[in-house]
């Protein structure tokens, strides 16, 4: 390829990112749409600068004196928007995790200096909108795990010491016909890997390695319609999240069918628990 028609893919190329940057800021201002990592804004910035100085080298014959000092002012906006992303990284922490499978982003971005943290929802992959405000602030500390392909379990650490987990989910059960619960349609026993979990009409308890807890549904958050949180003393203990082979049944005589998934609440590492049901 001569470097003519390089000149021009790259021409063309830089003028199409310039106009999506454009609609980006429209975007933005008009429903607070924002990439998924801020940071993006500032490299999309480098690859217009680049592919616009490389275009005009390939496609036009420039003086020795105007190149110099086009690779100047090119270097200078280049190490601009390279100060803008440490600058914003010093500013603001981002969560950005992709599930197993690929089809879910877990997005998440902490004012530093407030401790703030905002759990975003994504659209076509690379932007996203604020949806909530986590309820307490942070202490910068965050441990992400994926409990299944449409459930990401966010534990960290408030101000305060105290730990709490959030649960980004991103799909549904029986179909998602209609809003469930997800106690009462895992009511019955459950078991497996030394862990039991029983959910009654008053609530649910937890054994795990002979220790036991109870949770009434006051100490119950549920997330979406495929996981729940168990409080104790406004701090999170254990997530409950319905696996993707999860069947309710609701509608039928036969019982629950599949597995459900139990995770112990830390900031150490620990691994989620399988169970199926028993009776």
């Amino acid at each position: 390829m001569n470097k003519k028609i390089t000149g021009r893919i790259l021409f063309i190329l830089s003028i199409a990112l310039f106009v999506f940057q454009m609609g980006y800021l429209f975007l933005h201002a008009s429903y607070e749409l924002e990439y998924i990592d801020n940071r993006l804004f500032y490299v999309f910035n480098i690859l217009i600068v680049a592919g616009m100085a490389a275009s005009i080298f390939l496609l036009f014959s420039i003086p020795k004196k105007w190149r110099i000092i086009s690779y100047v002012t090119a270097g200078i906006l280049i190490l601009l928007q390279g100060g803008l992303i440490l600058n914003h990284s010093q500013q603001t922490k981002q969560i950005v995790s992709f599930s197993p499978d690929m089809k879910n982003q877990f997005v998440l971005k902490e004012d530093i200096k407030t401790g703030e943290a905002v759990y975003y929802r994504t659209y076509y992959r690379i932007f996203a909108r604020p949806k909530e405000v986590l309820p307490y602030k942070t202490q910068g500390q965050f441990k992400l795990k994926w409990l299944e392909n449409d459930i990401a379990a966010l534990t960290y650490q408030a101000a305060n010491k105290s730990i709490h987990q959030y649960i980004g989910t991103y799909g549904a059960r029986d179909s998602g016909i209609s809003y469930t619960y997800v106690g009462p349609t895992i009511q019955g026993k459950w078991q497996g890997n030394g862990a039991r979990i029983d959910s009654r009409p008053d609530g649910i308890s937890v054994n795990y390695k002979g220790k036991s807890g109870q949770y009434d549904w006051d100490n119950v958050v549920q997330f979406g319609t495929i996981a729940i949180v168990l409080m104790r003393d406004g701090e999170a203990e254990w997530t409950i999240g319905l696996n993707e082979n999860f069947q309710s049944h609701s509608n039928d005589p036969l019982p629950p069918s599949g597995e459900i998934t139990l995770y112990r609440v830390s900031m150490d590492r620990v691994e989620p628990i399988r169970l199926t049901f028993v009776e």
